[in-house]
């Protein structure tokens, strides 16, 4: 079995890499964007007034305004951070230090105060763009942010002191010779992109990325799975899977970019942008899947679906496709052009992705970590399964460490997308980058066909006194598949010496269930698994469990 799925060779598939316009600088991918596709629309957003959209053409050009202003007030080169809400604003900061020789570092807006105050200073910024939610704290506070020199506010109509106002600034670049700006280069192997990942005060890494890590994750990662005409983008700026994978990714292929303005309106705007592709977390996507699941058997139509999905994925073997049709009102459901959900950030459950592929819209996993600038691997459109995280990007090398007598072991991962390391934390880079191998911390084996599946993270796996590894996120798979659990931990259960020699369930649940319950639902579940996985005891939550900023459960 292990030599199976370490095998070097990857199986003869049905599929290409996708053709990709080959690109070294964001400024060079942006010359193309306007070139081949100057007055096509990049994004389209709500404001008061109704919808705004911006053209490539425009863009770039406010792009050069910004940047003008910049690199008259002498921070061309410097470093930048940004905290806010997803918007244009961010967006336009984002590209226009990217194109800069400066220094872009995102700060997750939900982090407590004092973790904000320690990445604005650790990370060196001169400049922080800031939405209203953040301006009386730094108002407040600027004695112990010495570094910054100015805060750019979004939402700033004045001047008043250091406290700049965006739409100003750009108003003055306009006026401005861009020569300087424009002609402006960085060294691409050196730190373009600072991202924090999470973490308490003082313990949070600095993620150091290149304008080639960048720019390689962008032209590789759309050889292995493409976009289409326009998306929405919903997923947390500050997140490189948004910021890379989505943002850069979308503009590189010239769509058009909805910016979602809330997480509770996301249905209101499938329907309003009618985007073709969209990027999400499995929580988004279990949402969608049980509400839909919940839709069909309240309405008593859940044996008409069945036999619909019969009859669909017959018609499927001989070259017909139905789903369009056969589906249309839940396709209507999400704007009706809706052809892929890019899915990352942990697993998806096998059944939903079977669930989404009969319906007609692609679920394609892929797996990515912030230190691979974020991704790794995606499964390909034309060979699409599920049950993995797909394939390699084409410039990165990985294999299995120290794998046990099923495959699994440490992911580790080589190439042009792995971070320069850890920002002033020379140690923890040390500990991570062993002779240009990047050990993920997640655990997982490479199968026949060169597809990757994860089974967990090292540090949640549970080592039972029988000397059985658990990987609890694979359990926690089978149970989030019960309609009425909300969220679930798996832990162990330690017996009377202390040895954890059993597993539990520790579950939040949408529905009055007791214990008994749920573990008997759990059972039915888990049935087709060894004993050792079986869960012996269900503890349920009265209160959901508490969360990262990026809305993982903390363990």
């Amino acid at each position: 079995m292990q030599s199976k799925r370490m095998g070097e060779v990857m199986a003869q598939q049905n599929f290409s890499y996708y053709n990709v316009t080959k690109f070294d600088t964001i400024k060079e991918m942006l010359d193309i964007a306007v070139k081949e596709a100057g007055d096509r629309i990049a994004f389209k957003y709500k404001s008061d007034g109704g919808i705004v959209e911006v053209t490539y053409a425009d863009f770039t050009r406010q792009i050069s305004w910004l940047g003008s202003a910049l690199t008259e007030m002498g921070f061309g080169d410097r470093h930048i951070a940004c905290i806010g809400s997803n918007s244009y604003k961010w967006v336009l900061s984002y590209l226009t230090v990217l194109k800069s020789a400066g220094v872009f570092i995102p700060i997750d807006k939900e982090l407590p105060p004092e973790d904000i105050f320690h990445i604005i200073n650790e990370s060196e910024a001169g400049i922080v763009f800031h939405t209203m939610a953040h301006e009386e704290l730094f108002m407040n506070n600027q004695d112990k942010l010495p570094n910054v020199k100015f805060f750019i506010g979004f939402d700033l109509a004045d001047d008043n002191g250091n406290f700049l106002s965006f739409d100003r600034l750009v108003e003055h670049g306009k006026n401005l010779d861009s020569t300087q700006y424009d002609a402006m280069e960085s060294d691409p192997n050196e730190l373009k992109l600072l991202v924090y990942t999470s973490g308490t005060t003082g313990i949070a890494k600095g993620v150091m990325l290149s304008e080639h890590n960048l720019v390689s994750s962008v032209y590789y990662g759309l050889q292995v799975s493409t976009v289409y005409d326009s998306c929405l983008s919903v997923l947390p700026y500050h997140h490189t899977y948004e910021s890379v994978s989505g943002i850069l990714v979308s503009l590189h292929h010239h769509a058009t970019i909805c910016i979602n303005d809330s997480l509770t309106a996301v249905l209101k705007n499938l329907q309003l942008f009618k985007p073709s592709y969209i990027y999400l977390v499995p929580a988004f996507v279990e949402v969608f899947y049980k509400r839909i699941l919940k839709n069909i058997e309240e309405s008593g139509r859940k044996n008409i679906f069945a036999k619909m999905v019969s009859l669909s994925n017959g018609s499927r073997k001989i070259g017909i496709d139905l789903r369009k049709k056969l589906f249309r009102s839940i396709h209507e459901a999400f704007g009706g052009r809706l052809r892929k959900i890019v899915c990352g950030g942990a697993p998806i459950r096998p059944e939903i992705g079977k669930f989404f592929d009969d319906i007609g819209i692609s679920l394609i996993n892929g797996y990515g970590i912030t230190e691979c600038s974020p991704l790794v691997c995606a499964n390909h459109d034309q060979f699409n399964d599920y049950n993995t995280a797909g394939i390699k990007l084409p410039c990165i090398e990985w294999r299995i460490d120290s794998p046990n007598e099923e495959g699994i072991g440490e992911i580790c991962v080589k190439g042009d997308v792995v971070m320069l390391g850890y920002y002033k934390q020379p140690e923890k880079t040390a500990e991570v980058l062993i002779d240009g191998w990047f050990f993920t911390g997640d655990y997982g084996f490479i199968n026949e066909k060169q597809q990757l599946v994860i089974t967990g993270r090292k540090k949640n796996i549970i080592v039972l006194s029988n000397g059985k590894n658990i990987y609890p996120e694979e359990i926690e798979g089978y149970i989030q598949a019960i309609d009425y659990v909300t969220e679930v931990i798996v832990r162990g259960l330690q017996d009377e010496k202390g040895y954890e020699s059993a597993l539990m369930a520790e579950v939040f649940l949408s529905e009055g269930k007791n214990a008994g319950e749920a573990l008997k639902d759990i059972k039915k579940v888990l049935y087709d698994l060894p004993p050792y996985k079986q869960i012996a005891k269900v503890v349920i939550r009265e209160l959901e469990f508490d969360k990262t900023t990026s809305k993982k459960i903390k363990r």
